[in-house]
């Protein structure tokens, strides 16, 4: 079992987000997190982190509870949906930063090439474009060998030729054992990826299942319709 979260809540001020979550991640499975806005997914996602830190609960990762074990996160390349990284350092400079923080081996030439960043490496965050940065985000987060991996809105920016490389990269990833978690609007990339979907609303797990399942469950003939009738108040009846 790679996540293991028992009874997990977390309020922000009176604003319940989490309540008494359950929820178990089996190795070498894709997860797409979904849920509509407010539904809990970022905080789940930094609670696994351990950014945020909830009222009541237990969260195990790679069968070791997360409280009071900073040394876990090593464990977990996380892709941040909005990296804020100083925008006058180089790409290369980024890199060698993070690699540096990390202390881990890391192999980013081919990711480099993969991406085609190789002309930007020179270049200084602040005069690349949104599609240009994420893949380099792409590039830092793939680029250390660790078993579990969180991508939030990973497909943001990207252009098709990127797109098909991450889905590549993911696949490849998965292949080796690892298990990654997964936010995304886009629906088809989600129904094209996840193994299993895990769908919040109102902070709890309204659905975890695969996409064959959702669709038998709600009667629908595609995912985003399937998705959509998951809050149709006849669905949360």
């Amino acid at each position: 079992m790679t996540i293991e979260i028992n009874n997990l809540h977390k309020k922000f001020g009176k604003n319940k987000v989490l309540k008494g979550v359950d929820l178990s991640i089996d190795q070498g499975r894709i997860y797409a997190i979904l849920g509509p806005n407010g539904s809990g997914k970022t905080t789940l996602i930094k609670s696994i982190l351990g950014m945020v830190i909830p009222e009541k609960g237990n969260i195990s990762v790679l069968n070791s509870p997360i409280k009071k074990d900073w040394k876990y996160r090593k464990k977990i390349d996380y892709l941040p949906q909005i990296a804020n990284f100083p925008p006058n350092i180089k790409v290369k400079e980024l890199i060698r930063m993070i690699k540096d923080l990390r202390n881990s081996p890391s192999e980013e030439a081919s990711l480099i090439s993969l991406f085609g960043i190789q002309t930007f490496l020179d270049k200084k965050l602040s005069t690349l474009s949104g599609g240009t940065k994420q893949k380099v985000n792409i590039v830092l987060t793939f680029m250390f060998d660790s078993p579990l991996i969180i991508l939030d809105e990973p497909t943001t920016g990207l252009d098709p030729k990127a797109l098909i490389c991450l889905k590549g990269l993911i696949q490849n990833e998965k292949a080796k054992g690892k298990t990654i978690l997964i936010t995304s609007h886009i629906m088809q990339f989600v129904e094209e990826m996840a193994d299993e979907i895990l769908y919040l609303l109102e902070g709890e797990i309204y659905f975890k299942g695969t996409v064959g399942i959702l669709m038998e469950q709600t009667g629908q003939h595609d995912f985003e319709h399937a998705i959509a009738a998951l809050t149709s108040t006849e669905n949360h009846a």
